[in-house]
């Protein structure tokens, strides 16, 4: 009974961050979808979800906007054909996605136009 209550505890314990490590997508609004144009600040190419960074020009001013590519990590990347350099610091894109609930300027990630007008998405369309 003890032996089974301490590999109990050990197994929780481990699997308690990996639960943790996972968020909810309720914070972007996925009846709307925003399509912003600017100039790729970073792609963070990491798991278990990449980043792509973006400073959008506004008339105010530049808005730096960050693109969270939720439904996967890196392997779903490079099934639907993406490198750790299809997008690099200073391309201009277009990316299409549902923004943030509260305003703030990001959002969970639909598709992006590269500079030679391919348009980019998670699906495995994009595979060569």
């Amino acid at each position: 009974m003890k032996r089974s209550f301490l590999a109990g505890a050990v197994i929780l314990s481990l699997a308690a961050p990996l639960a943790d490590a996972h968020h909810s997508m309720a914070m972007f609004d996925a009846a709307k979808t925003t399509a912003i144009e600017g100039t790729v600040k970073s792609f963070r190419w990491v798991s278990p979800h990449a980043f792509i960074d973006l400073t959008v020009d506004y008339k105010s001013g530049p808005i730096d906007w960050s693109i969270e590519m939720g439904g996967g990590g890196v392997s779903t990347l490079i099934r639907a054909g993406w490198s750790p350099t299809t997008i690099k610091p200073g391309d201009m894109v277009t990316i299409k996605c549902h923004p943030l609930r509260n305003g703030n300027a990001g959002g969970n990630f639909v598709s992006l136009t590269l500079p030679d007008g391919k348009i980019m998405t998670l699906g495995a369309n994009n595979a060569p």
